[in-house]
C-alpha cells in the first residue's frame, strides 16, 4: 500500500524524524487558515505540494481536466516567500490534473495539497530503505545525487550509490550509520545529526512494516539541520492487519478501480498495457507467465494471482476483473497444481465460463497434481478451450490467436 507525502511525514514525526512543518488541505476554503497557522509558527516562506501517488511532481504540468490543451501551471511543487503567491499556487493546483513522467498522459487529479515551511538548504542527498530479497536483508541506499530519480543515478553514475545491508536479526548498528555518514562526505555537527537521523528512520521503517521508505531529497539546511524534504512510504499489505492506523491512510482515489475491485475478492491484480489477460496462481509463476508472453511476441494486460485455492468462485471473480479491461483480447490461464488439484481448477474454469458470456479465446495450461484428469475434463467439455501442455506452448497459442 502507498500513502501520500503528508501522511508519511505524519508517521515520521511520531518517530521524531526531522521533517518539514506543514498542513494538508483538501479544499480552497482551508488555504487562508493553513497559511495563517504556519505564519503563527514563525514560518514566512512556503512550499505548496500537490499530493498524488506518483513521482516527478515538481517537474509535472497541471492541466484543466475539462480542457487538456489548457496548461494551468508548470510544476506540481512550488516554493515562494509570499503568502499571497502560495494561495495562488494552491488555487492553480487543487482540483486540476497533474501529469508527470510516472502518471503517464492520463495524469492524476490533485485532491490534496500539503502546504509546508519553505527551507533554505545547501546540500541534498538521496536516502532509501527497502528489502533486498536476494540477500534476505534490508538495505539502506544513500547518494549525494539527491533530488534525482534513483533509477537515473543507477543507470548513469552507479558508483554514486552507497549501500549498507542490515541483518534484520540484529538491526542497524552504530558503525553502519557512521559508515553511511562518512560515505556521503558529512562531518562535524551534520555528521552527528545524520547518524541520529538514520537510526530514527530505520526504526520507523521496521516498526511500521514498510516495504520502502524513501527520502528524496534529504537536505542539510543552512543552519546545519538534517531534514526530510520529501518522504515516500510503501507498506507490506500482509502486515496491515496489525497496522490499523496506517491502513486508514489508504486513498482509494489513487488506486486503479479494477485493483480495488480485485482486493475485495482477495485477488492480487495489477493492470498493465497489453491485450493478453493472465490468470495464474502464485506471484512467481505470474511473473514468469508475463515474461514468456512477451518472448512469444505478446503483451500481458495484467498480473492476476488467484492464490493457492483456485476454484469456481476465484476463477469467476478473476474472469470478471480481467474482462473489465476492454483491451483484453485473449486470456491465458496458467495454473500449477501443488496445493490445489488441477482437475478441481479445470472444473472451476468450465463452470465459470459456462455461466458467463466470454467471447474471446481462452488458452489453458494446467500442470501438477491431477493434470491428466484436468486435460480430460477440458477436452470433454462443450466449451471452446485451447489446451497447452507447456508454458511455452501456451504463450505461443495465445499470441497466435491474436494474430488470426
Amino acid at each position: 500500500m502507498k500513502i501520500h507525502e503528508y501522511q508519511a511525514k505524519e508517521i515520521l514525526k511520531k518517530y521524531k524524524v526531522p521533517v518539514q512543518d506543514g498542513i494538508a488541505i483538501r479544499d480552497l476554503s482551508e488555504v487562508d487558515d493553513a497559511i495563517s497557522e504556519l505564519q503563527s509558527r514563525g514560518i514566512n516562506q512556503f512550499a505548496v505540494k500537490s499530493q498524488i501517488h506518483a513521482g516527478g511532481r515538481g517537474k509535472g504540468i497541471l492541466y484543466n481536466p475539462l480542457n487538456r490543451d489548457e496548461v494551468i501551471l508548470e510544476g506540481g511543487v512550488k516554493f515562494t516567500t509570499s503568502a499571497e503567491k502560495a494561495k495562488d499556487y494552491a488555487q492553480k493546483m487543487l482540483g486540476n490534473l497533474l501529469v508527470t513522467h510516472q502518471t503517464g498522459s492520463e495524469g492524476k487529479i490533485v485532491k490534496t495539497l500539503f502546504i509546508t515551511e519553505g527551507l533554505d538548504y545547501k546540500k541534498e542527498f538521496y536516502l532509501g530503505i527497502l528489502l533486498d530479497r536476494a540477500a534476505a536483508k534490508n538495505v539502506i541506499m544513500g547518494s549525494t545525487e539527491g533530488g534525482v530519480e534513483i533509477e537515473k543515478v543507477a543507470a548513469e553514475t552507479p558508483e554514486k550509490i552507497i549501500k549498507v545491508w542490515i541483518d534484520p536479526a540484529i538491526g542497524l548498528q552504530a558503525y553502519q550509520a557512521r559508515k553511511l555518514a562518512f560515505s556521503l562526505g558529512l562531518e562535524g555537527a551534520t555528521f552527528k545529526s545524520f547518524v541520529k537521523f538514520i537510526a530514527l528512520l530505520y526504526k520507523a521503517y521496521e516498526e511500521t512494516d514498510s516495504s520502502l521508505l524513501e527520502i528524496n531529497p534529504l537536505v542539510i539546511t543552512n543552519d546545519d539541520r538534517v531534514v526530510a524534504l520529501d518522504a515516500k512510504m510503501n507498506f507490506d499489505d500482509n502486515a496491515l492487519e496489525r497496522q490499523k492506523d496506517i491502513a486508514d491512510f489508504r486513498d482509494l482515489d489513487e488506486e486503479d478501480p479494477l485493483e480495488i475491485e480485485a482486493s475485495k475478492y482477495n485477488l492480487n491484480y495489477i493492470k498493465l498495457d497489453g491485450n493478453v489477460g493472465c490468470m495464474v496462481n502464485g506471484a512467481g509463476l505470474a511473473m514468469a507467465t508475463m515474461d514468456i508472453i512477451k518472448l512469444a511476441g505478446g503483451e500481458p494486460a495484467n498480473f492476476l494471482d488467484v492464490g493457492g485455492g483456485a476454484n469456481k468462485e476465484t476463477v469467476s471473480n478473476g474472469f470478471k476483473i480481467i474482462l473489465s479491461d476492454p483491451n483484453v483480447k485473449a486470456i491465458l490461464i496458467n495454473i500449477f497444481g501443488g496445493i490445489v488439484r488441477c482437475d478441481r481448477v479445470a472444473q472451476g474454469v468450465i463452470d465459470a465460463t459456462g455461466e458467463m458470456q466470454i467471447n474471446i479465446p481462452i488458452v489453458v495450461r494446467l500442470e501438477g497434481t491431477n493434470a491428466e484428469e484436468a486435460a480430460e475434463l477440458l477436452a470433454n467439455s462443450s466449451l471452446n478451450f485451447q489446451v497447452a501442455k507447456s508454458l511455452k506452448e501456451a504463450a505461443e497459442k495465445v499470441t497466435a490467436v491474436l494474430k488470426n
